[in-house]
């Protein structure tokens, strides 16, 4: 055979093989698009308490455990890095605050993330590792203006890696306002997956009746809803989110006892009346009619696994869409404001 007529059986079969590699390409992204099942996971765990470095490498150990079974979506409790600080009351009282108080809130600042940071870029590294979404509640230090406020945020990685959203906590409940400060509309964040929207609230904000609307509106289908409250009435709060949105919710708790604090904590005496199980956990997965898949998971460390049937969202969406044909704008709108709320705008003398 002739050199040149080498080269172009070399130069067409190349070309074969790409057509080749491009149909299996297309038929494999077409799989994968039309998948209705999805694992996911929910880890109840409790944290290394104020440990934020510790707490880090446990989360990743248990992320990659979530995957070892199959997860493609893990979800972490809220304020998982680097704790809930769940019987402390940071010495303060109508009126006043203590030295002692100071300390505790300055050991906890000291624990917070940045957001990026080193922190988060381990969570992202591990999540591109097991190419799993990762989402985690973490206590995040703002790194854009003082430094001093502390808010209660839910992050979201995607399976290249990268920090794809956060949710900063809009109205910390209770005695959480002394600790945290409250996010703007700018992070009502959903992400879009592979398999479906992902998006959620964090623990009472599950209570407002409009920042759940606000989700539904944005088409979340696997409605993430970390929490702090271990109540048999949180039970009811999952089974309802789920019937109402007709999507699939997926609680998250912390399991922790009151012997991981650290004993030399400033402040540890002021759990010396609470209970040895600070928070007893109460994870579920719910079906988009309600239906418990797994959980609810009580007094242990554990993670749950649920198959998601993403199906089953158009067969509930049949007869209930409140943001659909079930809804009456003609008589009721929602006006959300997603605008972000600085502290802080700085003009030039020449802008007006």
């Amino acid at each position: 055979m002739r050199s040149d007529h080498i080269g172009d059986y070399i130069r067409l079969s190349l070309e074969r093989c790409g057509r080749a590699v491009k149909l299996c390409i297309g038929i494999y992204k077409i799989m994968i698009e039309n998948q209705p099942i999805v694992k996911v996971a929910v880890v109840q765990a409790a944290p290394v308490l104020f440990d934020r470095e510790r707490t880090v490498e446990k989360a990743c150990d248990l992320a990659r455990q979530a995957s070892s079974l199959g997860a493609q979506l893990v979800l972490f409790p809220e304020a998982f890095i680097p704790a809930y600080p769940r019987g402390l009351i940071f010495g303060t009282v109508v009126g006043g605050r203590t030295s002692k108080g100071r300390d505790t809130f300055r050991s906890y600042w000291a624990n917070a993330v940045d957001v990026p940071g080193p922190s988060t870029e381990i969570l992202g590294q591990v999540a591109a590792e097991l190419k799993i979404y990762l989402a985690i509640g973490v206590i995040e230090r703002d790194s854009q203006f003082s430094r001093g406020t502390l808010y209660c945020t839910l992050l979201y990685f995607g399976p290249t890696g990268r920090l794809l959203a956060k949710h900063r906590k809009i109205k910390p409940t209770a005695a959480e306002r002394l600790i945290w400060g409250e996010g703007d509309g700018s992070t009502l964040a959903t992400i879009d997956t592979r398999f479906g929207t992902v998006g959620g609230l964090i623990c009472w904000e599950n209570y407002m009746p409009l920042a759940r609307m606000a989700m539904y509106g944005k088409g979340v289908e696997i409605y993430l809803a970390p929490t702090a409250d271990a109540r048999d009435s949180w039970q009811a709060t999952l089974r309802h989110i789920a019937c109402e949105g007709r999507c699939f919710v997926l609680g998250c708790n912390q399991f922790v006892t009151k012997s991981m604090y650290p004993p030399d904590l400033d402040g540890i005496e002021e759990l010396a009346g609470s209970p040895e199980v600070i928070c007893r956990g109460g994870s579920a997965i719910i079906s988009p009619f309600g239906d418990v898949l797994a959980g609810p998971l009580y007094d242990r460390e554990d993670i749950l696994f649920a198959d998601l049937d993403m199906s089953d969202i158009a067969r509930g969406k049949f007869d209930l869409d409140v943001t659909g044909h079930y809804s009456r704008p003609d008589l009721f709108q929602l006006v959300v404001n997603e605008k972000p709320m600085p502290p802080l705008l700085v003009k030039s003398v020449d802008e007006s």
